[in-house]
């Protein structure tokens, strides 16, 4: 539970920072790029000098959300910059949607070797108690509530493209409203969102009717290949690095794809193995609530949610998926 002391301790550490660098985990999703923008602006307005870095590529649907390109590491910045402090110094980071050292390549590394004081906004139950100061809630649906909740408490003002960036952090993250952790939270803070200048609408289809044709034919392929197990219970899907070339989709292409199989009614949980271009595969894995998933992905080194986590698996492919059945067995089976 965040406390009014948490928090006023977290807005005291902002207050006597001015160089900030915002940041989130590795693959970041709506809830990070939602959390990270809303954040980035509200201190922006508190005149704070601010950036901003990704430690991988952000979705083509979640660039609106930026006011400005966005710095992605080993891109825009590399690591050898970040790490021996020639690409800007600062005396704070924030990291908003997690608190885990393998969320963070590289990153964790930088916060070891310069000591800088962290403030973590996060809503996983897993965690390494990375800030000095932490904002945690695994009770809250998204880090996007957390993000919204304390510019509340710190009585900043909150603009309509702040209120757009929370929104979809928040909607994301409970799956435009369809899991179970959309509850009456939820809907308070989107109502006051949306008071506050986010349309609905507007975003809806900003995220949901933009699909490129490869990320169309990307879907395809993993559907084709769907398997169900355990009385059809647990789905498996599976992409190989193959796929994307032949498609012409991106590794970003997959965010949500592993949702597409609860539209069967048997479906109680499922995984989706993403093959990497290093050998690794990609773990993500759901649950409707009924298997704690955060239990499999932990003993990879992942983490997550009770209903939504995920890990890096050793590979090759089939391999993976012997892992996964053998975890889910005795769980579903």
């Amino acid at each position: 539970m965040i406390t009014d002391e948490h928090k006023q301790a977290a807005l005291e550490l902002l207050d006597k920072s001015q160089r900030i660098l915002i940041t989130t985990h590795i693959k970041p999703d709506g809830d990070a790029c939602g959390s990270v923008s809303g954040m980035a602006q509200a201190l922006r307005g508190q005149g704070k000098h601010i950036r901003t870095l990704f430690l991988s590529r952000i979705p083509n649907w979640y660039a609106f959300l930026q006011s400005e390109p966005p710095v992605i590491l080993g891109e825009d910045v590399t690591e050898e910059q970040l790490l021996s402090g020639r690409w800007e110094s600062f005396d704070l980071v924030v990291m908003v949607d997690v608190n885990s050292v393998s969320q963070l390549p590289v990153l964790s590394d930088y916060l070891e070797k310069t000591g800088i004081p962290v403030l973590v906004i996060d809503h996983h139950a897993t965690a390494d108690h990375l800030g000095m100061v932490e904002l945690v809630d695994s009770s809250a649906a998204a880090a996007g509530v957390l993000v919204y909740e304390f510019l509340k408490y710190a009585q900043w003002p909150i603009k309509e493209r702040m209120a757009e960036a929370l929104f979809v952090a928040i909607a994301t993250d409970s799956g435009w409203f369809q899991f179970d952790n959309a509850n009456g939270r939820v809907y308070r803070d989107c109502a006051d969102l949306i008071d506050l200048g986010a349309s609905p609408s507007q975003i809806y289809d900003k995220l949901f009717k933009n699909y490129s044709v490869a990320r169309f034919k990307l879907m395809q392929t993993m559907l084709d290949r769907l398997e169900l197990h355990f009385d059809d219970r647990f789905a498996l899907q599976c992409i190989h690095k193959d796929d994307f070339v032949e498609t012409g989709a991106n590794y970003e292409d997959t965010e949500n794809f592993i949702n597409e199989c609860h539209r069967i009614a048997s479906v109680k949980a499922s995984t989706l193995l993403v093959e990497l271009e290093d050998g690794r595969i990609r773990c993500s894995l759901r649950s409707r609530g009924d298997v704690d998933v955060s239990q499999i992905a932990c003993l990879y080194g992942g983490g997550g949610h009770k209903m939504a986590a995920g890990a890096f698996l050793p590979g090759p492919m089939d391999h993976a998926k012997a892992l996964v059945l053998e975890h889910f067995q005795p769980l579903i089976g």
